[in-house]
């Protein structure tokens, strides 16, 4: 994985490390393309996705990450193909997560019965947190595999000019640092 990192960042040699390491991260970003809609399917409550779309169902979440991964295929120069390997390993990360989105709202209920009882049972609400830790690093786990794979989809050019655009994109919204 650091050899996509390093590959996606080697053309800006005369840059700081830490400015290395930001150009991976922003790469990692813009993989997340692919985690985005799995993200919305993982957090947030009542299915909503990309906060100002509102409601989404699986068909228009499924369109609008097929529609991004266009954009991004159309923004880095690559292929049909390429676009058809993203759009299938963002479906199966959504529906992989689906479930532990599910079990994500349902701690969520959990907690406020646990909280709300007569008295506070510390031991259930621990068993809780580290249930939900454990939900968090397998949707981190998937999310890093999609990611993974996504970047072996495309070409290292490719994933510099991605790392590259969202560089751009953070530095105009402010989180460049």
């Amino acid at each position: 994985m650091s050899s996509f990192i390093s590959d996606a960042t080697s053309n800006t040699s005369s840059t700081t490390p830490s400015r290395r390491w930001f150009g991976g991260a922003a790469l990692l970003g813009g993989l997340t393309l692919l985690a985005g809609g799995a993200r919305a399917q993982g957090m947030g409550g009542g299915g909503r996705g990309w906060g100002h779309h509102g409601m989404m169902d699986p068909e228009n979440m499924a369109k609008r990450v097929e529609h991004r991964i266009g954009k991004l295929i159309a923004d880095v120069g690559g292929t049909p193909e390429q676009k058809d390997k993203l759009v299938a390993l963002a479906r199966a990360t959504l529906a992989d997560l689906k479930p532990l989105r599910e079990q994500h709202m349902a701690a969520r209920r959990q907690g406020m019965v646990l909280l709300t009882a007569p008295s506070i049972d510390r031991g259930a609400l621990e068993q809780l947190r580290v249930s939900q830790m454990q939900a968090a690093d397998a949707m981190s786990q998937r999310t890093l595999k999609a990611m993974a794979d996504a970047a072996e989809v495309l070409s290292a050019e490719q994933r510099s000019r991605l790392a590259e655009r969202m560089t751009q994109r953070m530095n105009r919204r402010g989180h460049g640092g």
